[in-house]
């Protein structure tokens, strides 16, 4: 595989996947198409998100995609791999498990009438989860640059790192105001809930648009 379209592979997949989210995070789209619609958006775009995810992990344990000096021929891909001393391998690693939680929660999310208890358990633990391991993967992401928590604004990559932890945060934030009271059954802060996801996922699009531009920067300089 050529490593410049397994990097611009992994950038549509994430895009699509943040644009699902975007959308269906729109409360006018949502009451334009109904609940179960609006449910479908979101596993959609996690299915993306994983699609992508996945790739990315690829990405990050086959020399053959990461080494400048090969990324204008084609090489092979390792499909397995254990890196834990590689920080830009711990991050897809973390990263790829907590798509796979955003898969259970959005799937399960289209189940009709659960109880608070089944929702809690089946729908926001997975989500929780899931944004607890994009927090850490943004985390390792950061620390796999190499420069602390220095400002680089003329390096891509920086501003990929930093827009994504923005996202995990946000989606965070989106995660602990969607718990279900037990008591009242009602969500600890819908606005929150819809506002963190909405804000997130334009984060993790935007981080996704940015990888086109920073693997060129990465060419050139590298």
């Amino acid at each position: 595989m050529r490593p410049a379209r397994l990097n611009a592979t992994i950038a549509w997949l994430f895009m699509v996947g943040s644009a699902c989210f975007v959308l269906g995070s729109v409360p006018a789209y949502a009451n334009a198409v109904g609940g179960t619609p609006d449910a479908i958006t979101y596993f959609v775009g996690s299915l993306f998100f994983t699609s992508a995810s996945y790739a990315q992990l690829v990405q990050a344990q086959s020399p053959a995609m990461t080494d400048v000096a090969q990324r204008g021929s084609r090489g092979p891909v390792r499909f397995w791999g254990w890196l834990p001393h590689d920080r830009g391998w711990l991050a897809a690693a973390t990263q790829f498990p907590g798509t796979l939680f955003f898969n259970v929660s959005t799937l399960l999310a289209l189940v009709h009438n659960a109880t608070v208890e089944q929702e809690d358990q089946h729908v926001w633990r997975p989500d929780f989860f899931g944004s607890t391991l994009f927090l850490v993967a943004s985390g390792f992401a950061i620390a796999s640059l190499g420069i602390g928590l220095a400002v680089r604004r003329g390096l891509v990559v920086w501003w990929i790192a930093w827009v994504n932890m923005l996202g995990s945060v946000l989606f965070m934030f989106s995660a602990i105001a969607s718990y279900v009271v037990p008591g009242t059954g009602d969500l600890i802060d819908v606005q929150v809930s819809i506002i963190g996801t909405l804000l997130g996922a334009v984060c993790f699009l935007v981080g996704a648009a940015l990888m086109l531009p920073a693997w060129r920067q990465t060419t050139l300089t590298g």
